[in-house]
């Protein structure tokens, strides 16, 4: 039997930025599936183009300065590439969703929230004004809004940074969308509400066997949050596996470099952290050869001739590196 084609399939997804000093290669020839119900984890340092990749499929990248060009962006079988904006705003909400870094300047704050949520309702589900206040009622108290039929009437500002993010997640859950995209959602939330927020978005994608995409630079929430793992680096995807694969089996020396940074538990206090030296290049004045090669400590004398291959380092783990790190991992243990 054949396998299910992806929900996604990204191919080749080039965007860049023509600004008055140059090109500005904010993502350079990314290629990617996801799976449906599958969580997919995008990280890397800020600047790497995670946001930029799903801004760009979202097809909300501003022409000009933007140019986004690709092999293909499938999604449901559908080519996202030649779509309008009509056509497209039929996808948004409705079938794709995206949860923003800050709710205060995604949500309009002359409008109260339950307007807000009815839009989309209203708009993508066809219901009527009663239908939809009753179904956002029901969104505020499944995203844990206490006393939702009271504050439906509320406006943003009437809402913590935690109780917003609960909002913009209720506004994208609305009509059941097939993928939902958050964009470092919990960055600006402190620990305990990260935390509700993260098994939140676990409890739902459970209830609606939705794919999560979840674009951060904290590997924590990663780790307890997402299936599949893919490290960016200077607009490229340099490493892609399983959850468990990166943080047991890295393959790429910048992954290598993001765990290194990153305290943990069982190691103990006295174990110091190794920060990744250098700086991330220019993205105007890109280099053919590994973007992360003048910050690498395992680069070899190929490195500084050759561009890597994305390779399949084992199975469902590839990594475009010369290094053979799997050698070592085996060599260590």
């Amino acid at each position: 039997m054949a396998s299910k084609a992806p929900l996604l399939q990204v191919r080749n997804l080039r965007t860049h930025f023509h600004t008055r000093d140059g090109v500005v290669k904010a993502v350079d020839g990314v290629s990617f599936d996801l799976r449906e119900g599958e969580a997919l984890g995008i990280v890397g340092e800020s600047g790497c183009g995670k946001s930029v990749s799903a801004l760009s499929i979202m097809k909300l990248i501003p022409s000009p300065p933007g140019q986004v060009t690709a092999e293909g962006i499938v999604f449901e079988g559908q080519n996202l590439l030649p779509l309008n904006e009509n056509q497209m705003r039929k996808v948004r909400g409705a079938k794709i969703a995206m949860v923003f870094q800050d709710p205060m300047t995604s949500l309009n704050p002359v409008l109260t929230v339950g307007w807000q949520i009815c839009e989309s309702l209203k708009l993508h589900l066809g219901m009527t004004q009663v239908q939809a206040r009753a179904r956002a009622i029901e969104l505020l108290r499944v995203v844990g809004i206490p006393s939702p039929q009271d504050r439906i009437e509320d406006y943003p500002h009437q809402f913590s940074g935690g109780m917003r993010q609960r909002v913009m997640i209720a506004m994208a859950i609305a009509c059941n969308p097939r993928l939902l995209i958050a964009d470092e959602a919990t960055t600006a939330l402190d620990v305990t509400i990260q935390a509700q927020i993260i098994d939140l978005v676990k409890r739902l994608r459970g209830e609606t066997g939705a794919s999560v995409m979840w674009i951060t630079h904290d590997l924590g929430i990663v780790a307890g949050l997402c299936d599949r793992v893919n490290v960016m680096y200077a607009g490229r995807l340099v490493e892609s596996a399983p959850v468990r694969n990166i943080y047991y089996r890295p393959s790429h020396a910048y992954t290598l470099g993001l765990l290194q940074a990153v305290p943990r538990l069982d190691e103990g206090p006295k174990k110091r952290l190794l920060p990744i030296e250098g700086a991330p290049p220019d993205l105007i004045d890109m280099s053919s050869l590994c973007p992360f090669l003048p910050r690498c400590h395992l680069a070899q004398e190929i490195c500084h001739h050759e561009p890597p291959r994305v390779r399949e380092v084992e199975p469902h783990h590839t990594a475009a590196c010369w290094t053979d790190m799997q050698r070592l991992w085996t060599e260590k243990s």
